[in-house]
Parts: structure tokens; sequence; C-alpha cells
């Protein structure tokens, strides 16, 4: 068995030791949730429209989740909170940093991602076709952030591309100015028939100048537990793994000048994927519960170093701000292509029997930021911003396809040399976009005001694609280029009905970059972006003086020339499919009875489906031609509930002697899915359709989880007992086929199920 993994030990990074020694050597809408508050509910600043505004002011949609929120739920990746956000929709396939993220329905049907994350001020990710983005979606571990915004719906004008779906904003914290602090922490957890886990984190603030200049760092590792076991060899736990992170930040606050220096680097190291095999027939397990089999165990590791700084200068009746990044990404994935090439041995070299193939993927990302921004300060009735922005990515993509034998070892002389390696290719890529940007909103009277904003961008990509060896792909050097101009706009009235009640609408429109494709007959040279337009209807109240909250928002979003990934003769592309719909109402509410008790409910009722048929591609053949379609009029959209909820309860108490205790519950529920779209393949003679097979997509049913906690602690000392997935529910994140690439027969789904129930202890002490 040949394991395509990382050694943890091996990987760690030397920015994540070199900040980690550093620390050494230094002695629902929102609800803050800080001791002795009083019954009303605080007011939560965000940064969604990129200036400092009161959640309850913004006319849009948007969750906050903060820390008490965050360390409750014992989240440490994105799947840990996603089910308390309505709209939120977050794919796990298999290991934190293989993550699919998708809001309001808009589901990524090709490479290019349909969320943008951002760390504060700037972008993380790829805006590229080649680099993966819609399942490499940053993970990013949560142990020293102040809050996550959750921006739903387009962003396209303020935050550009692929941000059509919406916006994952992480602000981490700022140092104090006034104050020296720290805080230690550390946890053990135990998974349900799995392995066992442990965590670490330590943050601190120092002031360097008194109210001038401050620093602020942190480092925190989480050691994941497995829980899957692997039939072939019998090993357990197989996708344990390790998780690291570091920051720190300088923090200048001047008369006139503001600051902002930041240095954040993550590791990811994961030995193999959950899963378990499903029998594709009668939906039972093949070899037993959290059981799959891997003849490659598909590791997956990500380290990500990112450095940014950020200026914001006063001029008087405006300010003027400078965002700069850079950011080095570099992942490692593998599958395991047993079931789909390893018949190459048998079949076509005529082997006594079927080899092991596992294919790796490189991934490699630099990424340069620059935005300016000039924003108006003052109180008069018109506020507005313009701005600029660039961006510039030089990437690379290779895969690495093998074949041994089922042990491990070379297949035997001569055929180690002919079919040894299946595939060896190399895809390197540039991404270059420019853009300009404008917004403003006018106060026309006290209670009614009108927000407008564009964007205009030009993005250009080249490619190419390098095949160097194999028998799967043909040899040689191939590539494209494209360039395309993309408009976005804006326009949200907002009117205030009174103290507690604001309604607004927003039509905005968001883009997901096209370009240039892979050379296959068939497939066009290039793909145009897909764009979509949302119409939304929102009110967000307060209601029994100021202890509730309620969010509710319709909408209404068309997408069209939608990018949809496809195959032409084993051969991956893309092409414009059709058009799409998404139609959905969501709720968030929150209640604070008194000074014990805080609840919380959020709901989602989405109905995403194709419009009609998507274009289809023709690939001649001799005598005939093969019609291949990859979604059909009426389809759903892959991993979107109809309907998903989550409620949560939470009873404060007083222990004595400065302590106050904590206990709580959440049920979260997420409706049946489906896991891609229909594919019809047809077989045309003289233009005559001689031959038709259409297969559906497959289902996931619906489930639900309880997750529970208790806490007691003070100023100093907080101590944490969690239970998620109390009741050990079954449900998955992910599904998909295993079957064989010559001959079509399907061995088994291999289905990602959602975290066992597991049970930890966590503590941390301020000083």
């Amino acid at each position: 068995m040949k394991t395509r993994s990382s050694n943890p030990a091996t990987t760690r990074k030397p920015l994540v030791a070199a900040i980690a020694l550093s620390l050494l050597c230094t002695g629902a809408p929102a609800l803050a949730q800080e001791e002795g508050e009083t019954t009303v509910l605080d007011t939560v600043l965000v940064t969604a429209s990129k200036r400092s505004e009161d959640v309850r002011d913004v006319p849009a949609a948007i969750s906050v989740i903060d820390e008490q929120q965050i360390e409750n739920l014992n989240a440490n990746q994105l799947s840990d909170y996603a089910d308390y956000v309505p709209g939120l929709q977050v794919q796990n396939n298999g290991a934190p940093g293989l993550t699919s993220v998708s809001m309001r329905g808009i589901a990524a049907l090709s490479s290019g991602t349909t969320v943008g994350t951002y760390i504060d001020e700037v972008p993380v990710g790829s805006s590229g076709l080649y680099q993966a983005a819609t399942t490499l979606v940053l993970d990013y571990l949560p142990f020293d952030l102040d809050r996550i915004e959750v921006l739903r719906g387009p962003q396209g004008t303020l935050y550009g591309a692929s941000t059509m779906g919406g916006l994952l904003k992480y602000v981490t914290r700022e140092p104090d100015l006034g104050a020296s602090a720290f805080r230690f922490g550390a946890g053990f957890n135990a998974v349900a028939d799995g392995g066992n886990g442990w965590d670490v984190r330590f943050t601190g603030s120092v002031p360097l100048k008194q109210d001038r200049l401050g620093l602020a760092f942190g480092y925190a590792r989480n050691d994941l537990a497995g829980y899957t076991d692997n039939a072939f060899d019998g090993s357990e736990d197989i996708d344990s793994g390790e998780q690291e992170s570091a920051r720190a930040a300088l923090f200048y606050d001047g008369d006139k000048v503001d600051m902002r220096l930041s240095v954040i680097s993550q590791s990811t190291a994961i030995d193999g994927r959950a899963g378990e095999a499903v029998d594709a027939d009668t939906g039972g397990l093949v070899f037993g519960r959290r059981t799959d089999q891997y003849w490659v165990v598909p590791g997956f590791s990500k380290d990500i170093d990112l450095y940014s700084l950020t200026f914001d200068v006063d001029l008087g009746a405006t300010s003027f701000v400078s965002a700069s990044s850079w950011s080095k990404t570099d992942t490692f994935y593998a599958i395991d292509a047993t079931i789909p090439f390893g018949g190459v041995a048998d079949l076509l070299l005529g082997l006594p029997e079927p080899g092991a193939s596992g294919v790796d993927y490189s991934l490699d990302l630099e990424k340069f930021t620059q935005e300016f921004r000039l924003v108006s300060t003052g109180d008069g009735p018109l506020t507005w911003m313009v701005g600029a922005f660039y961006t510039k990515e030089d990437a690379v993509q290779g895969q690495f396809v093998d074949l041994t034998q089922l042990d491990g070892s070379p297949l035997p002389a001569p055929f180690d040399q002919i079919a040894g390696v299946l595939a060896d290719l190399s895809l390197p890529s540039d991404y270059t976009e420019v853009a300009v940007f404008a917004n403003a909103s006018w106060q026309f009277t006290d209670r009614f005001s009108l927000g407008a904003g564009v964007r205009q961008s030009n993005n250009d990509q080249e490619y190419v694609q390098d095949v160097s060896a194999g028998l799967l792909v043909p040899l040689g050097t191939t590539g494209g280029t494209s360039e395309e101009d993309v408009f976005t706009w804006s326009l949200s009235p907002q009117f205030q009905v009174n103290d507690d009640v604001m309604v607004y609408g927003r039509v905005a429109t968001g883009y997901q970059p096209g370009g240039p494709n892979a050379a296959v007959v068939g497939l066009p040279a290039s793909v145009d972006s897909s764009m979509l337009t949302s119409t939304e209807l929102g009110m967000k109240a307060s209601f029994a003086d100021g202890r509730g909250l309620i969010d509710i928002a319709a909408y209404s979003i068309d997408w069209e020339d939608i990018q949809v990934a496809t195959s032409v003769n084993g051969v991956g592309g893309l092409v414009n499919g059709g058009e799409a719909t998404s139609e959905g109402i969501e709720m968030a509410l929150a209640f604070r009875p008194n000074d014990a008790w805080r609840l919380g409910l959020n709901a989602s009722w989405i109905r995403a489906e194709l419009k009609s048929d998507f274009e289809p591609v023709v690939v001649p053949q001799a005598g005939f031609d093969v019609e291949l379609v990859s979604g059909l009029g009426g389809d759903r959209m892959p991993y979107v509930p109809k309907i998903s909820w989550s409620a949560t309860a939470e009873y404060r108490f007083d222990v004595g002697q400065a302590w106050t205790g904590r206990v709580g519950g959440a049920w979260r529920h997420v409706g049946d899915r489906v896991a891609g779209t229909s594919d019809r393949q047809r077989v045309l003679v003289g233009g005559e359709v001689v031959d038709e097979v259409v297969t559906a997509p497959l289902d996931l049913r619906h489930y639900g989880a309880l997750d529970l906690y208790a806490g007691v602690g003070n100023t100093t000392w907080d101590l944490r007992l969690f239970l998620n997935n109390a009741t050990d529910e079954k449900g998955y994140s992910s599904i998909d086929t295993v079957e064989s690439a010559l001959t079509g027969a399907v061995a088994w789904l291999r289905a990602v199920p959602i975290q066992p129930r597991t049970v930890g202890l966590q503590f941390d002490y301020r000083f």
C-alpha cells in the first residue's frame, strides 16, 4: 500500500516555527456575549461595506459569528459552524481545506469558486481556473479572531471577482494599545469509535508605545482525531492530522496615519481522507461504518503564508486607504485511482491482476494584491467611496498519475517503463485583474436613503499545458490566453420605518471570471465569465425593548453563462452552460428574555435549479457523433438543501465568588441534497439519436445533529465541556461514485460523514 501524504513533522513551515518561537520569548444576528452585560443586545460593528458600521444599519444580509460562539461550538473548521448560518452551504470532502462553499444556492459547477474569502482587508485564494479554487477554499483556523462576517448575496461591486454568491471575511483581533494581555488555552477531545485529539493555543497583546504602537500575536496547534478505517490493510483512523497557525500584527495609531502590518501562516497536514464505502444499489455499508478501502491513501496538505500592510491616512473630509498583500499557497492532495485506472494493468496490458493507481495534485500559487480607496468621512447626507484594485497571480498545477502493483511495488518489466506513468503534466497559469469602483449613498430624509455602486474590471489570463509523459493524455505542449472586461453594479434603497424596524431592497450583480480552456476537440478555446443578478428584499427589526432581533430576507437570483466542468475522452475542460435560478427566504432570530437566557433560531428555504438543458458538447467519431450534456432543465443545484434550520439556547447563572456558569445546546437540521447535475450522453448518426443514456445525480438524505456544551469561568479562568453530535447521528456531507474509467462499472459510493460524536474539555487562562 502506498501513502500519498506529507509527514506533519517534516512539513511544519519555518514561518510557523519562527512566530511560535517569538511567542515563547514574549512575556445569529450577532449577539455580543461578554460577561456582565445587560439584557439589551449590544451593538456589533462590521466592515462589510469597507467602513465600520452597525450591522443593523447595513442594507444587506450579514451574519456575524463571534469568539464566544466559536468557543461554544468548539469550531475549528468551516463545517463546524456553517449549519448555524442561514443560506451558507459547506461541503466537506474529507479533510479541513478540502472544502467547497456556496451561498444562496449558487453552487460552483466548475473549478472556479463562487464565494470569496478575505482575511481583514485582503483576499486569499485564486480567481483563476487552474487552482481548483472551488474545492480548496481556505479553512482558516479561528483561534485569534474578533469575528467572522458572512456576507450573503453578490458582492461584485466592492469585492470583485468570484464573490457572486457571497463572501467569508475573517476579522482578526487588534492589539490593545493600553495594556498587556495574554491568554493560554488547551484542550482534549475524543471521537466515538475513533481517535483522540488535543489542541493548544497562546495569544498576546503588548503595547510597545502607550496608546500609539502595539503588537498582537498568537499560535495554535490542533492534533485532529481520525475516525476512518482502511479495509485494505486494517489501518485505523487514517484521517488524523494536524493544523498549525500563527500570526503577528503590528498596529500604529497616529494622529493622522494608522498603520497595520500583519503576518499570518497556517499549515494543514492530513494523513488520509474521511469516508465510508456505500453500496450503490442497496445503500448499505460495504465494509462497515466509517470504513473505506484505499490502495493509495489520499493525503492532503496545505501551507499558506500571508503578508499584508494597510495604511489609513486622515485627510480631513476624506481618508485614504492602501491595502497591500502578498501570499504564497502550496497545496498537495492525492486520490486513490485504483478503481478508475487500475484496470489498465489487466484489461489493457494482460497482467494477471489489476494495478494500484494514484493521482497526485500539486498546486502552487503566489498572489499579490493592491487596493487604494478614498473614503468620505463627513457627517453630511452623502457618503461615498472610490477605489482601484490590482491583483497578479502566478500559479502552477501539477498532475502525476502512476500505475503499480496492488502492493505498491513497480509493475514487472517491461510494463513499468510502458505504463508505470499514466500521466505527468504541468499547468502553469497567470491571472491579472485591474478594476476601478465607486460606491455612494445619499440620505434623502431621516428615514430614507439610496445607495449605489459600480465596478469595471479587466482580467487577463494565460496558461500552458505541458504533458511530458503518460498513456492517458497526448504528449506535447499547448496553451491559451483570454481577456475580458466585466461591469458589475448594485442599487440599495433603505427605509427606516421607525426606531425598531428597517426595510431595504438590494439589486446587485456578480461574476465568476472566465478564461482559456484545455486544448480538447469539442471544447471552446475559452469560456466567458458567468454573471448573475440578485434581487433582494429584507427587514431588520428589534423587539421587546431591544431584547430581541430578527432579520428576514427574500431573494431571487438569475444566473447566466454558467461555467460547467465536462470531460471529453477522459480529459477535463469547461463550457458555458445554460441558466439557473435560485429563490429563497432566510430568517435569523436572537432573543434574550432576561439576563439568564439567550435563544436563537436560523432558517433557510432555497429553490435552486437549472432553467434549461446545458449546451451540448459534440465529439466527432468515425461514422457518428457523441453529444454530451452535463445538466438538464429542472435539475437541482448540487449540495443545496431546500430547507435547513438551527435552534440554539443558553442559560447563564452565578456560581459565586465572581464565577459564572453556562449550559447550552443547539440542534441543526440540513435537508435532502443532490451531489451533482444529470449527465446525458447521446449517440447521433446523421443527426438522429440512436442511443441515449441519462445518469441522475446521487442523493444525500437529510440529517440532524445535537450539540451541547457547559462552562464556568471568571475574568481569569474559563473551563468548557462540549459534546458535539451528542446522539452520534449519521449524515453525509458529500458523496461520489467510485467507478472504472475503462468499463464504467461502479464499485461503490464514497461518502464523507459528518463529524461523529465528539466529547472534549477546554480551558483558558487570561493574564
